[in-house]
């Protein structure tokens, strides 16, 4: 299955969850400028859900990801991909394991995040920033060093509020019941522009699903990081496709 003479060919490492993998790909068509088939991005996914709960795994509760994840890298390397990508904010605290056995690089998700949040308007200089995520994401600070970094100040959900809305609420997005989902993720989002946060970071792949089910106003002050990583990888097909 090894494409050699395909110069780019996108890997996907989905599956966590499973619809956020198809809202990556429906992003990544969306933003691909075409005129044919022929003009979108070649891809090759990996949607397996059954790999081991990443929350779970990071506060010691359950198995670790990495073995399935491991054969993710491998089978995705074997089908020829050349870039690989994860359509989840969460499993990059895996990414310093995974890199160094994939033939291939990754593109980081907070990397094409941070970038596009650096390249979107802003009415007034941008200060405070709320990042909506899993447990597991802040308690890894996936996020916040890098924001930190670039001169700003990051606001969080408290453990309540996780408790009772982000968890909650993520968990139905993935049961499919959007409705209840959408409900809790857009109070635990309001929350944070509550306490001063001039924009979000959509930081869990569930949350930009959410609020579009709930057509909610915050959409028009995030960034998600779905489209980001999307737009990031568009960029850099164009590149190999006008070469070609």
């Amino acid at each position: 299955m090894k494409t050699d003479t395909q110069p780019f060919m996108l890997g996907v490492l989905g599956g966590m969850g499973p619809l956020a993998t198809v809202d990556f790909l429906h992003k990544l068509v969306a933003a691909t400028p075409a005129q044919r088939d022929q003009d979108h991005v070649p891809t090759v996914v990996w949607n397996v859900p059954q790999i081991p709960d990443r929350q779970q795994a990071i506060a010691g509760t359950g198995p670790s990801p990495l073995p399935q994840l491991l054969e993710a890298v491998e089978q995705l390397n074997r089908a020829g991909a050349t870039l690989l990508v994860m359509p989840c904010n969460t499993v990059h605290h895996w990414i310093t394991t995974l890199q160094p056995n994939s033939h291939v690089p990754f593109l980081h998700i907070v990397t094409a995040t941070v970038e596009a949040l650096q390249h979107s308007n802003h009415p007034t200089p941008l200060k405070r920033v709320g990042v909506v995520a899993t447990r597991g994401a802040l308690r890894t600070r996936l996020y916040q060093d890098t924001l930190q970094q670039h001169g700003l100040e990051v606001l969080e959900n408290t453990e309540a509020e996780l408790d009772t809305l982000f968890m909650p609420g993520c968990y139905a997005i993935k049961r499919h019941a959007l409705n209840e989902g959408a409900a809790l993720i857009e109070a635990a989002a309001q929350a944070l522009v509550d306490r001063g946060a001039q924009h979000l970071i959509l930081a869990c792949t569930e949350v930009p699903l959410a609020l579009a089910h709930a057509r909610s106003a915050l959409l028009h002050h995030s960034t998600d990081p779905n489209q980001a990583l999307a737009e990031a990888v568009v960029q850099r097909w164009l590149t190999v496709r006008d070469a070609i």
